[in-house]
């Protein structure tokens, strides 16, 4: 009962962790980057981007870490928890699984790759312009799908904790 409840509350602050991470990005850093033109706007997101592309070890931790902690929190709750608060918990794994990190592998990630390929220093006016309309609303879409699915993940499981 009590490595299941460690995870569940390792779990539970990790993914408040990225979904807070989230949050900055959805209500600061875009609309921040939104005020600049459109070379700004590409640097600085490129800039941004590539600190996690560059594998920084403290963000991929938190990333990756929160989802293996969360399905290890699930599996440890069939053994150790009621089984609603069981459920909730597989529940909130799902739901991280599939609403968090599938989009940011299907639809996030392959919009950063794509911006990151611009050459800000060699391309147009136009071209700049095309690749931000490109990048910046399907992205900010995508972003706020997982900042909604990452604060409901955090409330399953802060139920689930607090009735443990």
């Amino acid at each position: 009962m009590i490595l299941s409840l460690v995870l569940l509350a390792l779990a539970t602050a990790l993914v408040g962790l990225v979904a807070g991470f989230l949050v900055a990005f959805m209500l600061v850093v875009m609309p921040g980057l939104a005020r600049l033109p459109d070379a700004g706007f590409v640097r600085g997101f490129q800039a941004i981007d590539g600190v996690i592309q560059d594998g920084e070890p403290r963000f991929l931790s938190l990333w990756l870490g929160s989802a293996a902690v969360l399905v290890a929190a699930a599996v440890a709750g069939w053994f150790a928890l009621p089984t609603v608060d069981a459920a909730l918990v597989t529940a909130a794994a799902a739901l991280y699984a599939f609403g968090l990190q599938l989009p940011t592998v299907a639809k996030n990630i392959p919009l950063n790759n794509a911006l990151q390929r611009v050459d800000v220093g060699a391309a147009t006016e136009d071209d700049l312009a095309a690749a931000r309309a490109a990048f910046e609303a399907p992205w900010n879409g995508w972003n706020a799908l997982r900042t909604v699915v990452s604060l409901l993940t955090t409330a399953l499981l802060l139920v689930v904790l607090t009735r443990s």
